[in-house]
């Protein structure tokens, strides 16, 4: 982990833009099928502990250029690097022609796991 061998805890933030609800009908499961490559890849990528997600598509609808976001992934991850590479990967993320990050955006928030209170 880090130097002090505590890992960071990171919300990642992922936004759906105006882009994906311009698309037409039809179109929009190449880009679950993109976003779901994404979170598999960030799933698997060393240094990244996912500890939960939360996805309030049901719930909102429409783009989401901040908070409340789209979806949430909770992570403990080694060092600011992993985070960096993470959030990369809606840039590397290919739907068709495009990236993924043409129909969203990531932002990721950086902090620490409270005490264990429980002691």
């Amino acid at each position: 982990m880090t130097s002090s061998d505590t890992p960071l805890r990171v919300l990642f933030c992922i936004g759906v833009n105006q882009n994906f609800f311009d698309l037409p009908t039809g179109q929009h499961k190449d880009v679950w099928a993109g976003t779901v490559d994404m979170l598999k890849q960030m799933h698997e990528l060393p240094g990244v502990d996912v500890l939960g997600t939360i996805d309030d598509d049901q719930h909102m609808v429409g783009p989401s250029d901040g908070w409340p976001w789209t979806c949430y992934v909770l992570a403990d991850v080694t060092d600011q690097a992993t985070v960096a590479a993470a959030c990369n990967l809606v840039r590397t993320v290919q739907v068709g022609e495009c990236g993924l990050w043409r129909y969203m955006k990531i932002e990721a928030r950086v902090g620490r796991p409270l005490p264990d209170v429980t002691r």
